[in-house]
């Protein structure tokens, strides 16, 4: 084909055979790539089981399992409590229970703290500081990590300091302490008694508001607390209240411990 001079022109085969060759490879292209995307979600599904598999973290996965338990053990701890009281009403009700056994068993329930317990009381609350808290002091140093957080020692040393102050019970967030309760802290989270707890942390104590407040304020481990607390900021609140009622302890008093293998 001519054209201008010094130009070249060519001629493009347009042919009908050529473009349906061309549409039968796109389609089998596309339909490959359809298939395989099929694929990949089908395994996506088979693996994740429907479990969320964006995260592989250990420790994220066990975090949620502790939850999950945390909220059977709450339900178990209900039923258990509603059992308790049937057997309670049936044994005060039995002809062959006299009246002084029944004082008897009613002394044993209160000093076992399964029954409800109403009286003046104090409360403490302990939380941890800001992520991003500094030195609220001049001269003090840049905090750690563990100076920031509420640990198992700072809970303890106040429920030891209302013990020891006279308290008749006591309560750390919604559950009654008896004398097989462990206060454990694992990580930042508080675990007591199969429930699973995140801060803040209230400890409620019934007794004698005068001692409970003396017992607090002579106890090294909590002065030692109130040095981070002016340092960096970790929450610390003592209220007063005229009367509360503590509920009765709703778990099992069977006492669990280690057996030498046979």
């Amino acid at each position: 084909m001519e054209g201008d001079k010094g130009t070249v022109s060519k001629t493009v085969d347009v042919s009908p055979a050529r473009v349906s060759a061309r549409s039968v490879v796109l389609r089998s292209l596309s339909a490959g790539i359809f298939a395989l995307a099929g694929l990949i979600f089908w395994m996506s599904f088979d693996t994740a089981k429907g479990v969320d598999i964006r995260t592989d973290d250990p420790l994220l996965r066990l975090s949620d399992r502790a939850q999950e338990k945390s909220t059977e053990n709450q339900q178990l701890e209900s039923e258990m409590s509603a059992v308790r009281k049937d057997v309670d009403g049936l044994s005060h009700s039995g002809s062959g229970t006299g009246t002084a056994t029944r004082k008897n068993l009613d002394g044993l329930a209160n000093a076992a703290g399964t029954e409800a317990l109403s009286g003046s009381a104090v409360s403490v609350t302990l939380n941890d500081a800001p992520a991003n808290a500094t030195p609220l002091v001049p001269g003090v140093p840049d905090p750690q990590p563990n100076d920031l957080v509420i640990h198992q020692q700072d809970l303890q040393a106040v429920v030891n300091a209302l013990w020891d102050g006279g308290a008749t019970g006591i309560q750390v967030m919604d559950q009654r302490l008896i004398s097989t309760s462990a206060v454990r802290c694992v990580g930042n989270t508080l675990i007591l008694q199969g429930r699973v707890y995140s801060p803040p942390y209230k400890i409620t104590a019934v007794g004698d508001r005068n001692a409970l407040h003396k017992a607090l304020d002579r106890s090294p481990a909590i002065q030692n607390y109130l040095q981070y607390v002016n340092a960096y900021g970790l929450g610390w609140k003592v209220e007063d209240h005229k009367r509360v009622t503590l509920p009765g302890y709703s778990g099992t008093v069977d006492l669990h411990y280690a057996k030498p293998v046979g």
